[in-house]
C-alpha cells in the first residue's frame, strides 16, 4: 500500500511516499481503508522528533473511510461501514490503510456521503444536519474530540460559567468555542494572533475574539484552555478567577516552559491540568471513543460546525509547511484515496 513516512527527523521536506506492507488488525481491533487523513500540528512534532517514535514512522493520528477487517472480539462493526477513527495512539493515518482499537471508531450516519469530498481546495462547513462527507468526519476525531474531553471530562465545565479559548481559529480552537456552547457555557471568549484571524475565529461560537496581546484587558473565567504557551501561559493563570481552571494541551508558540508557583495555586484556589489525546486515548480508549461518537452526533445533527479544507497527500510537505506558519484556520484534510 501507499504510505507517507518520516525516514528521518527534520523539515516538512523529509516526508516520503513509500510502498509498504498491508497491516492487518489484532484482537480488539480493526483495520480501515483510508479515504481522508486529518492533518495535525501533532504530526509536525513527531517529524521534528519532539515526541520519541521509531523510524521509519507513520504519522496520522485521525482518519475517515470504511471498515476493511475486523479482529477477534470486535461487535458493533461491520465491514464495508463507513467510519471517523482516532489513529492517535501507534499512528499510521498517513495511509492507504490504516490499524485502531475498535473503541476508537465512530460509525457515520447511514446518510453520510459513501466517498465523494469537496473539490481540493475548498472549504466546506459541515452543519446542514444531513450526514457528514468523508472528508469532514476525518476533521472530527482529534479536535471535536478534544473539545469534548477536555471541556467536559478535565475542566468539568458546569453551565452558566465562561471560557476563554486561546488560538482560536484553530483547528481545535474553532471546536472549543461551539463545545463550549453545547455545554451550557456562559460567557465564551477566543484569542487570536493575528487581527486577520479574528474574523474566522467569531464564526466558531465565541461572544469575543481578542489578540493575544490584549488578554490582560479580558476580564477573569472559570475555565482556561492553552494550547500556544510562553506570555499566553502566564497570562492565562492570571486570567482565571477564583476556583477557576487552566488546562494546559500543547506549545505552539515552542515557548520555553513557564513554571507555576503550587504556593500561587494554594492561594488563589486555582486548577491547573494537563490533556494530551495520545495518552488519554491510550489509557481510556473507552472514554475517548464516546466523545468522538458524541462529537460525529453533534456534527450530523448541525450542532457542530466544521471548516475543512482538503488537500491532495502528495502535496503533504507544503501542509507541513502550512500548519507550521500558524497562518491557516480551519482543519486541513488530507485526500488519501484520492477521491
Amino acid at each position: 500500500m501507499k504510505a507517507v513516512v518520516i525516514p528521518e527527523f527534520g523539515e516538512a521536506e523529509v516526508l516520503r511516499e513509500v510502498a509498504t506492507g498491508v497491516p492487518e488488525p489484532g484482537a480488539g481491533q480493526v483495520s480501515i481503508d483510508v479515504a481522508y487523513a486529518g492533518a495535525n500540528f501533532a504530526e509536525v512534532l513527531y517529524r521534528r522528533g519532539v515526541v520519541d517514535v521509531p523510524l521509519p514512522f507513520v504519522p496520522g493520528i485521525e482518519v475517515s473511510g470504511r471498515v476493511r477487517a475486523i479482529g477477534a472480539g470486535v461487535s458493533g462493526l461491520t465491514v464495508g461501514q463507513p467510519v471517523a477513527a482516532l489513529t492517535i495512539v501507534d499512528s499510521g493515518g498517513y495511509a492507504e490503510v490504516a490499524v485502531t482499537s475498535a473503541d476508537l471508531v465512530a460509525p457515520l450516519p447511514d446518510d453520510s456521503s459513501s466517498g465523494s469530498s469537496p473539490d481540493s481546495g475548498s472549504s466546506p462547513d459541515s452543519g446542514a444536519g444531513s450526514g457528514l462527507d468523508l472528508a469532514t468526519a476525518a476533521a472530527l476525531p482529534s479536535n471535536s474530540t478534544t473539545a469534548f474531553l477536555v471541556l467536559d471530562q478535565i475542566a468539568r465545565l458546569a453551565p452558566g460559567e465562561s471560557v476563554l479559548v486561546h488560538a482560536a481559529a484553530g483547528g481545535v480552537g474553532s471546536q472549543l468555542g461551539q463545545v463550549a456552547r453545547l455545554l451550557g457555557a456562559g460567557r465564551v471568549v477566543g484569542t487570536v494572533g493575528s487581527a486577520a484571524k479574528i474574523e474566522a475565529a467569531r464564526a466558531f461560537g465565541y461572544d469575543e475574539v481578542i489578540l493575544r496581546d490584549d488578554l490582560a484587558t479580558a476580564g477573569q473565567f472559570d475555565v482556561v484552555v492553552d494550547m500556544v504557551g510562553g506570555p499566553a501561559r502566564q497570562g492565562s493563570l492570571d486570567r482565571l478567577a477564583p476556583l477557576g481552571r487552566l488546562v494546559v494541551m500543547g506549545n505552539a508558540s515552542g515557548a520555553e516552559d513557564v513554571g507555576i508557583s503550587a504556593n500561587e495555586l494554594w492561594f488563589s484556589n486555582k486548577t491547573v491540568s494537563g490533556f494530551n489525546l495520545a495518552a488519554y486515548s491510550a489509557v481510556h480508549p473507552d472514554r475517548a471513543g464516546q466523545a468522538l461518537r458524541r462529537a460525529v452526533q453533534a456534527a450530523s445533527a448541525g450542532a457542530l460546525r466544521v471548516q475543512v479544507e482538503t488537500v491532495p497527500l502528495a502535496q503533504v510537505v507544503e501542509t507541513h509547511r502550512r500548519i507550521e506558519s500558524g497562518a491557516t484556520t480551519g482543519k486541513l484534510v488530507l485526500d488519501v484515496a484520492g477521491s
